[in-house]
């Protein structure tokens, strides 16, 4: 919105633009211009002075060209009929004889976004890729790509096309990257620029003379560039070497990457490499960049899962700062984990500990938790530091040492003993829920090793009924029926009570449902009791939470020098999907390609994608979250793609449904009130290839409709999400059957 008193400044500006004094003075007429331009950034409607600004543009001056070509970029949109006059003085200067004013006039008309601009930026555009100055050259090829968008999806011109593949080879290292990026934006459709053997040669010999931007960008184009024998391979990876000692992290990132993926049939040489860019990435993660530090420390992490222990001797560059910002710290203490071994432990521990008094509270539980993960290995100086953290009665710190003493004992099971030892006491200093489910858990399960258990737990059922949380409520329920079993005497009093309040006066139905099987499971009898609650606690399903096997170099050589290992794989592929990010593999491109490319790529390179038939197992992502604005934009453009109506009785609960539904995944984006006529909830799921599942839930008396779009067609993934959903409903409600 224009600033209050703006129609006074644009009649003066104009005024003294129109003075014949002034224009005769050359520094005033441009102190007049610099304060339109001034005006102008600050917020100020300076298109009143549109015409003016145009006539001044006939000057020799080059500053004050740059100055009227930067308004007309501006303005040209709101007055395209003006701006169009302005059009025959730039095609003037692409004719000028310095080089400077004829690429600024060029650049100058490649960014007018006006209707119709196309057909006079044509000719001068090819004039410009010809000319004999490099900085005109470089204009032009970024033109072309200019040009291209302003045409829409029109076809691609294969002269143009043509034009740009010769200009690789030009002199100007900086002409050549400039034609390699406007061949990706003009061939996006058909894949992107193709990289054939001449080519690759050609970028590979000119890359010591490109600056480290272009070394880097060149670098993920050569990733489409398969060698043809062993001995292209070697000969490319010699070249690259002196790359990986390079002083910009962006080139020793993308040799890196090229070396993985070209020498992924040899093992040894992508040990080799990853030795050599221990020192570059090192230096990175003690960047005072803090996003290069955080980048950095991603890719070490993600080196760590195929060689454990590579950083092992430098453990002491990953101690945390107390000025670095919380997720470095947090960054930092997961590679510590990772690196440690018989001859830093100690070292590592005591580092560690300091951090669990740090004045973050998140950042003092994540050392704990670090300190939990490596007593897997080092379970005695595990404890003890743990045992120690309980006695500062921090009600932060006690919560977590809790958790991490329940996975502990459950992983380590000879560690129990000193775990049951520590515990008496710290109930005083929780609150959290969290806090609560795991100190009640070990009660539960180790009661009779603990004196005070009983007593604890009779706590927690005085209590219930001012208990907010029910995931405690139903641990609590558990773990007194399992300590019920070895201590009956103690317990048996509190258990009747605390089922007869779950079953008569608890409103939540999973924590009344939970009371009710407990009852009728103890009718059939206390040996049933045993056999259900006292089966084997290991099973070989749960592998999965101990240490993971060495992941192959291979495994994530393409998504290394991406956000993939800042993201993680999951979360970047459904980021990717909604803000439709284009990534292009090493893959060679569709053979469509190939037939624009001109007479530089030959017939033999033709190779075509073959896409992986369609599974019909579903794997809705975890943490998908979708505003509701999204929501409601997306609903309102697609169409119905599933729905049926099922008989119902009862009442619908809305908390019990969303809990449920969170189980299995699928975020609840809105729901009506409970007990409202009609009742509405509508929810949103995404799978792990990027389908989009939205659902409207509308009840009425004695029937619940339900309705799903998706946006893509998928059969099978659709029908797999209504038997998920319709399962969930079963479970919760009261279905007819």
């Amino acid at each position: 919105m224009p600033y209050l008193g703006s129609e006074d400044v644009v009649k003066e500006l104009k005024k003294a633009l129109c003075n014949p004094h002034i224009q005769a003075d050359r520094l005033r007429y441009r102190n007049v211009i610099q304060r339109v331009i001034r005006h102008m950034t600050q917020g100020l409607d300076m298109s009143g002075v549109f015409m003016e600004m145009v006539k001044a543009s006939a000057t020799v001056d080059i500053v004050q060209k740059k100055l009227v070509y930067l308004y007309m970029c501006t303005y040209a949109p709101l007055k395209p009929d003006l701006a169009l006059l302005a059009i025959n003085t730039l095609c003037k200067d692409c004719s000028d004889p310095n080089p400077m004013v004829r690429g600024l006039a060029l650049r100058s008309m490649c960014s007018l976004r006006m209707p119709g601009v196309q057909e006079y930026i044509q000719q001068p555009i090819l004039n410009g890729l010809r000319d004999k100055a490099s900085y005109v050259r470089r204009v032009a090829v970024l033109g072309c790509a200019k040009m291209h968008n302003l045409q829409g999806d029109s076809e691609v011109d294969g002269a143009l096309v043509n034009e740009l593949y010769s200009l690789l080879r030009d002199q100007d290292p900086i002409v050549v990257v400039n034609c390699l990026r406007s061949l990706e934006e003009i061939l996006k459709q058909e894949g992107g620029v193709v990289i054939n053997k001449p080519i690759a040669h050609h970028l590979l010999n000119r890359m010591p003379k490109l600056d480290q931007w272009g070394q880097a960008e060149v670098l993920n184009f050569l990733l489409r560039y398969q060698p043809r024998s062993e001995e292209e391979l070697f000969d490319i990876l010699n070249l690259l070497d002196s790359f990986l000692k390079s002083s910009s992290p962006g080139v020793v990132m993308g040799a890196t990457k090229l070396f993985l993926i070209l020498a992924k049939k040899f093992p040894h040489v992508q040990t080799d490499v990853l030795v050599q860019v221990k020192g570059p990435l090192l230096a990175a993660c003690s960047s005072e960049s803090r996003e290069l530090c955080f980048a950095a420390l991603c890719h070490v992490r993600q080196i760590l899962h195929s060689l454990p222990g590579h950083f092992s001797s430098h453990y002491k560059k990953f101690f945390c700062s107390y000025s670095e910002p919380h997720y470095i710290k947090l960054q930092k203490v997961e590679v510590l984990c990772e690196l440690v071994n018989d001859e830093n432990v100690q070292q590592v521990l005591e580092e560690l500990r300091g951090y669990c008094t740090d004045v973050s509270a998140d950042f003092a539980q994540a050392a704990i938790l670090a300190i939990g993960g490596i007593a897997r290995t080092y379970t005695d100086q595990c404890v003890q530091i743990l045992t120690e953290l309980l006695g500062l009665r921090q009600e932060h710190i006690t919560t977590v040492v809790v958790q991490t003493f329940r996975d502990l004992v459950w992983l380590c099971p000879q560690c129990t003993e000193a775990v049951c030892q520590a515990l008496p006491g710290c109930e005083e200093n929780i609150q959290d829920s969290e806090g609560k489910q795991a100190l009640i858990w070990l009660l539960g399960v180790h009661g009779e090793r603990i004196p005070n258990a009983p007593y604890v737990l009779e706590d927690f059922v005085e209590n219930v009924k001012s208990e907010a949380f029910p995931a405690v409520k139903m641990e609590l329920l558990t773990a007194l029926l399992r300590l019920f079993l070895s201590r009956p005497a103690e317990c048996q009093d509190m258990l009747g009570r605390l089922l007869y309040y779950c079953i008569e006066e608890e409103k939540d139905m999973a924590v009344r449902d939970r009371g009710l099987f407990y009852y009728r499971l103890l009718l059939s009898g206390i040996d049933e009791v045993k056999r259900i609650l006292c089966s084997p606690k290991s099973d070989p399903s749960l592998g999965l939470l101990e240490d993971q096997a060495e992941r192959p170099v291979n495994s994530w050589a393409s998504d290394f020098n991406t956000l993939v290992p800042v993201y993680g794989k999951a979360r970047w592929a459904t980021i990717s999907k909604c803000h439709g990010v284009e990534r292009h593999g090493p893959e060679l491109p569709n053979a469509t390609s190939f037939a624009t490319a001109g007479p530089l790529i030959p017939e033999e390179n033709k190779e075509s994608g073959q896409e992986l038939p369609d599974s019909g197992a579903l794997t809705l992502v975890p943490n998908h979250q979708l505003t509701a604005e999204c929501f409601e934009k997306t609903w309102l453009s697609l169409q119905v793609a599933h729905q049926q109506v099922l008989p119902w009785q009862g009442v619908v609960h809305p908390d019990t449904l969303q809990m449920a539904l969170q189980v299995v995944n699928i975020q609840t984006i809105a729901m009506s009130r409970a007990g409202a006529q009609p009742w509405k909830a509508y929810l949103s799921a995404r799978d792990d290839r990027g389908c989009l599942f939205l659902t409207e839930l509308l009840w009425e008396p004695e029937t619940l409709q339900i309705s799903v779009k998706q946006n893509e067609p998928r059969t099978e993934a659709l029908n797999s999400f209504v038997s998920v959903l319709a399962t969930v409903i079963g479970t919760i409600g009261d279905l007819k059957s």
